[in-house]
């Protein structure tokens, strides 16, 4: 496969890899059983570059963006005469001591800007628009933690990747020319106990981590030793070729409530990457030695989500 092959697909990408921002709103809703509902759906996510222009004039300089994510269920429910290759429900990874857990989505709306209010009224018109058509099964709202570390203390995000390595890996080339410019996201809602974890010395966590927590350096994996949170993300094919994702994680929280988190999100090319991330997390490398973080983090959700070029999108008015 050629690696820049979605250098040559004219098509234009929704904004998977727009720049880390600010405040982020992770909507996740079902649509309504009726045949009406999928349609009005349909046609308000048409235009939902409509409705991202109508609040984002106000202050350019807020970046506001909002990706669509399809699920599988609503997907079929659209009728379209081709499916995404790889598009398929999340499935539960049930492993030897924690549980990545499968939940209801059909939509989901990603939504970032610089400016926390900027994302709260295009969620608010992009739910007015549709109305009785939705139920809304998960709102959460994000926020830039400091240098972006989540609020285990860590910087998340370092293993991203940049230039045309983001776009090879976050983009569907001319393996699926059909849905070329498109992406497969994958959302989970991590719940931290933080009064367990600050119960670890900074050396126990560095160790679970993989990075020094202070000026997020890579520490050496002893191959002797449990692999750290890093490592089992690390994903190597047979041929030793490594696969990235773009991950936009970002915290969340409500101190009155006790809720302190991190929303995992994660675009890829190739969906099977992100499934043995959390196969390797969740089951273990080798098995049973799974991820020492799920100890201290649960994961509440797990849905999976296609996010088609901007052209398929608008294609989907009816």
């Amino acid at each position: 496969m050629d690696d820049q092959s979605w250098a040559r697909t004219p098509i234009e990408p929704q904004s998977v890899n727009a720049p880390l921002s600010t405040a982020a709103i992770f909507l996740v809703v079902t649509i309504a059983p009726a045949e009406a509902a999928a349609l009005h759906v349909r046609e308000v996510i048409s235009d939902i570059g409509g409705l991202v222009r109508a609040v984002g004039f106000r202050d350019l300089k807020g970046h506001l963006s909002c990706n669509v994510g399809i699920g599988s269920d609503a997907w079929a429910r659209f009728a379209q005469k081709e499916t995404p290759a790889q598009l398929r429900p999340f499935f539960e990874i049930a492993g030897p001591a924690h549980t990545a857990v499968s939940t209801p989505g059909d939509l989901l709306f990603h939504i970032r800007a610089e400016r926390q209010d900027m994302c709260f009224d295009l969620e608010r018109l992009i739910l007015e628009k549709l109305g009785d058509s939705v139920i809304v099964v998960d709102e959460t709202q994000g926020f830039r933690y400091f240098d972006s570390r989540d609020l285990l203390g860590f910087v998340d995000g370092t293993e991203n990747p940049t230039g045309h390595g983001m776009l090879d890996s976050s983009l569907i080339g001319d393996e699926d020319p059909t849905f070329s410019g498109g992406s497969y996201v994958v959302v989970q809602k991590y719940l931290h106990d933080l009064a367990a974890w600050g119960t670890l010395t900074i050396e126990q966590q560095q160790a679970i981590i993989g990075r020094t927590k202070a000026d997020n350096v890579e520490l050496d994996q002893d191959p002797a030793e449990r692999k750290s949170h890093k490592s089992l993300n690390t994903i190597t094919d047979a041929n030793g070729v490594e696969h990235d994702i773009l991950r936009d994680n970002m915290p969340f929280g409500r101190p009155g409530a006790g809720e302190f988190g991190t929303y995992f999100i994660g675009y890829a090319r190739e969906l099977w990457v992100i499934t043995q991330m959390l196969r390797n997390m969740f089951m273990g490398d080798p098995f049973g030695d799974y991820d020492r973080i799920l100890d201290f983090s649960r994961a509440v959700t797990g849905t999976t989500f296609f996010v088609p070029s901007n052209d398929v999108l608008e294609a989907l008015a009816p």
